[in-house]
């Protein structure tokens, strides 16, 4: 295969079939020099079109933490201090000031930088 940058879908196809004929390679052949520039021209073009992903939403990631800790509404509500409070950030009715944002980043093991991401409240 000749090796040259990977800019369609296409190539990056192509690019992917080669590497598993020659993934096997032994070393110090020129396949396996091969497969070591493949692997840099994949991941080259798949770092440019995939990009990063999106902070989650800060509301969706607290509901998804309490979930995954079993948590209720009322235990969030012990967290900030006031069970009226937790339904107003949980509803998108209130949001939540720097010391709430502490409070759940510690209790809930969410990074702070996600929960301080804008939101819509109603």
């Amino acid at each position: 295969m000749k090796l040259k940058l990977i800019k369609s879908e296409e190539e990056y196809q192509k690019a992917l079939k080669r590497l598993d004929k020659i993934f096997h390679a032994k070393k110090g052949t020129k396949e396996q020099e091969e497969l070591e520039i493949l692997v840099m021209l994949i991941q080259r073009y798949e770092d440019e079109t995939v990009g990063e992903f999106p902070d989650p939403d800060p509301i969706e990631a607290i509901k998804f933490k309490m979930e995954q800790m079993e948590m209720t509404q009322k235990d969030l509500a012990e967290v900030i201090g006031l069970k009226s409070r937790a339904s107003e950030i949980l509803s998108r009715k209130r949001p939540m000031s720097i010391n709430i944002i502490r409070k759940i980043s510690t209790a809930l093991s969410i990074p702070a930088d996600i929960l301080i991401q804008p939101y819509k409240t109603v």
